[in-house]
């Protein structure tokens, strides 16, 4: 089964993620997204969940050689003389 938190001991057994099966397209059931007309103000429809996604994305980059980014895009990152 995927997408699945598992505890043992009252611990998550995923807790790095490492060995977590995530769900991957070809096993997704198929969706059909329909979008409304509600007469309200015209706005996003997928937009409301990515403001957290490049502070999550920096973050997890900056722990991995210990920078921190300061500028975008993090390709210009200067991994070494931080």
């Amino acid at each position: 089964m995927v997408e699945q938190a598992v505890y043992e001991n009252g611990l998550r057994r995923d807790a790095n993620y490492d060995t977590y099966q995530v769900l991957r397209r070809e096993m997704m059931l198929q969706v059909t997204v329909s979008i409304v007309e509600s007469g309200a103000p015209m706005g996003g429809v997928g937009e409301p969940g990515l403001p957290g996604v490049t502070g999550a994305v920096v973050n997890a980059v900056a722990a991995l050689p210990g920078v921190r980014a300061r500028s975008l895009p993090l390709a210009n990152m200067q991994l070494s003389g931080a």
